[in-house]
C-alpha cells in the first residue's frame, strides 16, 4: 500500500526553477495538505503514493505559480480609458481625475475580483498588490483564492480613501491587522513614490517596516522627469535621497527602476534592494527601458510585474516574460542576454525572494506550498517544442494555461474558474463601472 496524498500531477515536463536550468520529463509532482511532498519520475510516483486524486497532464509543462510583483489590480476598471499619454499626463489629466470621482470600497473590492479572475487564468498565484481600500482587496483576493501582498498605500495628499498620512496609516494597519493570520493574504507599507510622498512621510515608513518585519513597496525611478524634479527639489537623485532617509534594505521592492546611473546601480547593490521590471507598462508610457540585465549582472533580485491594467493593459506574465527577454537582448545588442529558464526564475523564484517567501512559493520543491501552474503545449500553434523552456518565454501565452492550483486548491480547471468566481458576475461589474466611468 503505497503513501497516502491528496494530489499526484503527471505532467509531460516539470520545470522545478530549483535547481536552476533544469527541465524533468515524464515526472510527477505529489502534493499533500497544500504543499509539496515529492518531485520523482512517474513510475517511481506510482509505486510510492497512493494519491486520493490524480491529473495526467500527457502534453503539458507544469511549473511554479506565476508571481505579480507589481499590480494595482482595482485600475483593471480604467482598462484603456487614457491610452497613449505619458505617465505624468496620464495621471494627472486621467486617472487621478477619475479616481477621485469613482474610487470606492466596491470599486477596489470588484475591480479586483476581475484582475483576480484575469491572473489566475493567466497562471498568476501571487499577486503584490498597490492601491487604496487594501481591506476590500484582502477581501478579493481571499474569494478568488489567490495569495497576495497588499499594500498600505500612503501619499502626501487627500484621496476618496483618506484624508492625510495618519489616516491611510491607520486605515491601512487596521486592514493589516483584520488578516493578520490569514495563511494566504499579507500586508506590506506602500508609500506611492518620491514625487508622491515626503522625506517626514518616508521616515516614518521606514521606521513602521522595521518595527513590523515589513515589505516595503515604492515606485522608483520610473521617468527622465522623476529624476530631474528630484535632482531640482531635493538635490540629489530619488534613490539617494531615499537612501539617506533610512529607507532602503532588503526588504524594498523597488518598482520600474528605469533610469539609473552608476551611482543608483551603486545604491541598490550596497542596499540589497530588489526590482520589480514592468517592461510592458515602460514601453506603453514611454517611461524607457530599465537595464535589467545590468541589475541581474550586478546580482540585484529581479522580478516582474505587470502594472495596472490602466496602463498595460494587460494582466499577462506570459507578457512581461517575453517582453523582458527581447528587451533586454535589443537594448544590449546581446541575444545570450536574459534566456528562457532566467526569465521564468524572474517571474517565480526571485519575485518571490523579493517578497521574504521565497522558502514557501515560487520553485517546485518538497516542503513548499503546491502553487503551480500547467500550461498546455498540445496544439497546433505550440508544436513541434524542442524545449519547453523556450516555448513558455517565446511561443506560449496565457491562453494556453490548463490548470492553477494554490495552496493544493485548483482554482483554474481546464481554464475554467472556480464557482466561486462566476463570469456573469464579474462582466456584470465591469459593465456597471464602464458605464459610471464613462
Amino acid at each position: 500500500m503505497g503513501q497516502p496524498v491528496e494530489l499526484l500531477i503527471n505532467a509531460r515536463w516539470v520545470i522545478p526553477v530549483e535547481p536552476a536550468n533544469l527541465v524533468l520529463e515524464r515526472h510527477a509532482v505529489a502534493v499533500d495538505r497544500g504543499a509539496i511532498v515529492a518531485v520523482l519520475p512517474q513510475d517511481d510516483a506510482r509505486a510510492r503514493f497512493a494519491p486520493a486524486r490524480t491529473v495526467d497532464l500527457a502534453e503539458h509543462v507544469l511549473i511554479p505559480g506565476l508571481i505579480n510583483l507589481h499590480a494595482h489590480c482595482a485600475m483593471t476598471l480604467m482598462r484603456g480609458i487614457a491610452d497613449d499619454l505619458p505617465l505624468m499626463r496620464w495621471l494627472q489629466e486621467a486617472i487621478w481625475p477619475a479616481e477621485s470621482k469613482h474610487v470606492s470600497r466596491a470599486f477596489v473590492r470588484e475591480g479586483t475580483l476581475l484582475a483576480a479572475a484575469e491572473m489566475l487564468r493567466g497562471g498568476i498565484t501571487t499577486c503584490n498588490e498597490m492601491y487604496f481600500f487594501p481591506d476590500a482587496a484582502a477581501e478579493a483576493f481571499d474569494q478568488a483564492g489567490m495569495r497576495a501582498v497588499i499594500g498600505v498605500t500612503v501619499l502626501d495628499f487627500p484621496t476618496p480613501y483618506a484624508n492625510d498620512v495618519d489616516d491611510y496609516l491607520r486605515k491601512g494597519l487596521a486592514a493589516r491587522d483584520q488578516w493578520r493570520n490569514h495563511p494566504r493574504i499579507g500586508f506590506s507599507l506602500a508609500p506611492h513614490a518620491p514625487y508622491t510622498v515626503s522625506d517626514t512621510t518616508f521616515e516614518r515608513v521606514a521606521s513602521l517596516a522595521a518595527e513590523l518585519d515589513a515589505i516595503v513597496h515604492v515606485h522608483l525611478h520610473e521617468t527622465v522627469q522623476e529624476v530631474t524634479d528630484s535632482l531640482a527639489q531635493h538635490g540629489v537623485r530619488p534613490l539617494a535621497r531615499l537612501a539617506a532617509l533610512g529607507l532602503l534594505g532588503s526588504n524594498v521592492v523597488g518598482v520600474h527602476a528605469v533610469h539609473l546611473d552608476r551611482s543608483d546601480m551603486d545604491i541598490l547593490s550596497r542596499y540589497d534592494v530588489s526590482i520589480a521590471h514592468c517592461p510592458t507598462s515602460n514601453m506603453k508610457l514611454a517611461s524607457g527601458i530599465a537595464p535589467s540585465a545590468g541589475l541581474l549582472r550586478a546580482g540585484l533580485r529581479v522580478g516582474l510585474g505587470t502594472d495596472g491594467a490602466a496602463s498595460n493593459n494587460r494582466l499577462d506574465l506570459f507578457q512581461e516574460m517575453r517582453h523582458a527577454a527581447l528587451l533586454a537582448k535589443v537594448s544590449t545588442l546581446d541575444a545570450t542576454v536574459l534566456p528562457a529558464h532566467a526569465c521564468l526564475r524572474m517571474a517565480t523564484l526571485d519575485s518571490a525572494h523579493a517578497l521574504g517567501m521565497g522558502g514557501r512559493i515560487g520553485s517546485i520543491e518538497p516542503g513548499k506550498r503546491a502553487d503551480l501552474c500547467a500550461v498546455a503545449l498540445d496544439r497546433i500553434e505550440t508544436r513541434p517544442c524542442f524545449d519547453p523552456a523556450s516555448h513558455l518565454i517565446y511561443v506560449a501565452g496565457r491562453e494556453q494555461v490548463s490548470h492553477v492550483w494554490v495552496d493544493g486548491e485548483l482554482c483554474v480547471n481546464k481554464g475554467k474558474l472556480p464557482l466561486q468566481l462566476r463570469d456573469s458576475e464579474l462582466l456584470g461589474f465591469a459593465a456597471v463601472w464602464q458605464t459610471r466611468l464613462s
